[in-house]
């Protein structure tokens, strides 16, 4: 499979590079990294075989260059590795949005015909490549949103390399991705984000938090998530984000108007149906 350089050694990038070693992948592993301590204790772990600060040391020799940043920071990262690419490159991607990063890979390249976009269904609230794990992927969904003009060898490059770590690759359209991961990722972390931002201006948030029951901590643990990360996905999505804000604002109304009637069938039908959508698909 050759070498892959891992740019962003965070939690996302790291647990890649974790679940790769652990898997036995017999190519060399390596990252751009902000810092130098990170790219030390990537190593120290044993997630890398090496690192730098600069693009131009580690990607002329990399096969397959995975992007593992903010959404927000994928342009200036394209723009630092393009001079030093080698012409056979693979380019992926584990952002949460997926039409945006197209735009950027196409401004910045051209051809997007060694670019496989892709997203992980994984994740976990921690941050930092101390947070990583080899198991995070392990049957868990990856998503490719490959294009038409995508080397259909590239994209089984990329296929590959996920399965690797123990994922299930799935391809969708880039559009549809962004659609429903709108609804059921980046508003779901809104939403906990909201919630525990306005108990916390409450005058009462210490007693509120205090006294907070299992389903509060089960609902709101994503709020404890990267704060830069998730603001570049609400403002990279905004469009899919905004029309799923919209939809559960409807929904919301009409609970508040059965609550404030005293609508006690119309409450027990939505809990019904949703604990049954719930238990069939979840």
């Amino acid at each position: 499979m050759g070498t892959l350089c891992i740019v962003g050694l965070g939690m996302i990038g790291g647990s890649l590079a974790a679940a790769l070693k652990q898997s036995g992948h017999a190519g060399e592993i390596t990252a751009l990294v902000r810092s130098e301590a990170t790219g030390r204790r990537g190593q120290e772990l044993g997630f890398i075989d090496g690192f730098s600060t600069d693009a131009a040391d580690v990607v002329p020799d990399a096969d397959i260059i995975m992007l593992a940043v903010p959404m927000l920071s994928m342009r200036a990262q394209l723009e630092s590795i393009r001079p030093h690419l080698k012409a056979t490159a693979v380019i992926t991607d584990a952002g949460s949005v997926k039409a945006p990063f197209i735009d950027d890979a196409r401004a910045v390249f051209g051809s997007l015909s060694r670019v496989v976009p892709g997203h992980p269904i994984a994740g976990r609230e921690k941050t930092g490549v101390d947070a990583a794990d080899g198991s995070l992927y392990q049957g868990r969904r990856v998503l490719l949103t490959p294009l038409a003009e995508t080397d259909e060898s590239a994209t089984a490059l990329v296929r590959q390399l996920w399965e690797q770590t123990g994922a299930e690759v799935e391809s969708l359209d880039p559009q549809q991705h962004d659609r429903v991961l709108a609804a059921t990722s980046h508003l779901p972390h809104v939403l906990a984000f909201a919630l525990v931002d306005m108990l916390a201006r409450q005058q009462e948030s210490e007693e509120i938090f205090r006294y907070s029951a299992g389903g509060f901590k089960d609902f709101t643990r994503i709020a404890s998530s990267d704060p830069i990360m998730w603001r570049d996905v609400c403002l990279t999505n905004r469009d899919a984000l905004l029309q799923a804000m919209d939809n559960l604002d409807s929904h919301l109304q009409q609970l508040r108007q059965a609550i404030d009637g005293r609508d006690g069938d119309t409450l027990e039908a939505t809990f019904s149906r949703a604990r049954n959508a719930r238990d069939e698909h979840i």
